[in-house]
Parts: structure tokens; C-alpha cells; sequence
């Protein structure tokens, strides 16, 4: 009787373990496109927000269309490379290409006056996890338009702080460039002269956030400089 007993829980156990495996393995093919759509829209959230549109889920599409003018991709010497879609491309894997291998999504942006910008991709490591975001150019190729910042798991009112209007807004027209030299953007811990043309304030106790924002802004835009360099104006 008890070997009777312990082969039941066994079976028993098992065909358990295959109803919920298999429930969700069909949940989550069920969600997957959902998910995927969800994620769509919040980079295009995010770009209209590098340019200063707000949006919602609802209107965040309507609005790309209207403001996201064209898209496409370059090489490391600045060239346009064809087939690409620019908005398919993901950071975290070009990353880990050579440099010359590396796909460079760029997203040509027209604000309602007619006032052109370019928005590029950022992607990088801070605290306790991935950094990411965009960073919008005047047609200069120096001047930040806007930028916006987030994170996978920053410290709630530290290094979390990226992701907030007043630290965001310090970016806005800071320079990229001195002359033709490329110096990105610094991010000072004790903060920045008010006059400061190429550095904001760090985050107060978010110094190794800071550092890390400073670098994937280093990193992630140095990667463009001849694209800026050609293309000027």
C-alpha cells in the first residue's frame, strides 16, 4: 500500500509539473507579442521625450510618426549602411561587436516650428544595473536639443535621480564639441560652473551612477564623431 501511495505522488507530481510547464510556456507565447508591442512603445516614448514631446500610451505612435521624420543606420567612419532598420538595432549586443562591426542607429527628428534634430541611442552600466537612453542634437551636431535617462534598478533617490526632469534639463544646450575636439559631456561631482558649456552637476550620492552616465555618454556618442564631423552645419 505505501509503495502504492508514494508512486501516485509521484505521478501525480509529475503530470503536475507538465500542466504548469506547459500552461506557462503557452502564457507566455500568448503575451509575447503584447510584451513586444508594450517595449515598442516605450522607445518611442522615450525618443519623443529626448525632443520634448510628451505622450501617452494611446498617442505615443501618432506622434512618432508625426515628429520621427526618417531612421537609418551608420558604420563607424560615418557612412550610411543600407538594409538596417535603425529602430531594430540593440545596443547591448553592438556593443559587444569590434568597433568597425558596430551598427550606429541614427532617428532625424522635425519639431513642430520646423526645427530639425537628430537622436541617437545610449546604453551603458551604472550602480546595480543597465543605464540607457536617448540624446538629441541640434543640427549643429553639437548642441543638446534634450536627452532622456533611465535605468534597471538604481537606488530610489540617488543614483535614480537620472531619469528626473531637473536633472535632465541641465543637459539641454551643452556642447559635444571644443572646436573639432570631442569632449561628450561631464557629469562633476561638487557640481558644475553655471556658465560650464561641456559639464552638469553629478548627482548628490549617486557618485558611481554619475560616473557611469558620464561614461556611456563618453562612450556611446564618441562612437559617432566622424558622422557628426561630415555632417555638420
Amino acid at each position: 500500500m505505501k509503495e502504492f501511495s508514494n508512486k501516485y505522488i509521484f505521478i501525480f507530481s509529475a503530470l503536475m509539473v507538465i500542466v504548469v510547464a506547459t500552461l506557462l510556456s503557452l502564457a507566455a507565447t500568448l503575451l509575447q507579442p503584447r510584451q513586444l508591442k508594450n517595449l515598442e512603445i516605450e522607445k518611442k516614448r522615450s525618443m519623443l521625450e529626448s525632443i520634448g514631446i510628451a505622450s501617452t500610451i494611446q498617442t505615443t505612435e501618432i506622434l512618432y510618426d508625426k515628429y520621427i521624420k526618417e531612421s537609418f543606420v551608420i558604420d563607424s567612419k560615418g557612412e550610411t549602411v543600407a538594409g538596417i532598420d535603425a529602430f531594430n538595432v540593440v545596443l547591448n549586443i553592438e556593443h559587444k561587436k569590434p568597433a568597425e562591426e558596430q551598427y550606429l542607429p541614427v532617428f532625424n527628428a522635425v519639431s513642430d516650428n520646423g526645427e530639425k534634430a537628430i537622436i541617437i541611442p545610449v546604453e551603458g552600466k551604472g550602480l546595480w544595473g543597465p543605464l540607457y537612453g536617448y540624446v538629441s542634437l541640434k543640427t549643429d551636431m553639437n548642441t543638446i536639443y534634450g536627452v532622456t535617462f533611465d535605468h534597471k534598478g538604481e537606488t530610489p533617490g540617488l543614483g535614480a535621480e537620472i531619469n528626473t526632469t531637473p536633472f535632465e534639463s541641465m543637459f539641454i544646450g551643452k556642447k559635444l564639441y571644443e572646436a573639432d575636439a570631442f569632449v561628450s559631456i561631464g557629469v562633476l561631482k561638487g557640481g558644475a560652473k553655471k556658465d560650464d558649456p561641456h559639464n552638469v552637476d553629478a548627482i548628490s550620492g549617486g557618485t558611481i551612477t554619475s560616473k557611469g552616465l558620464q561614461k556611456m555618454l563618453l562612450d556611446c556618442i564618441g562612437k559617432y564623431n566622424d558622422y557628426f564631423l561630415k555632417n555638420r552645419k
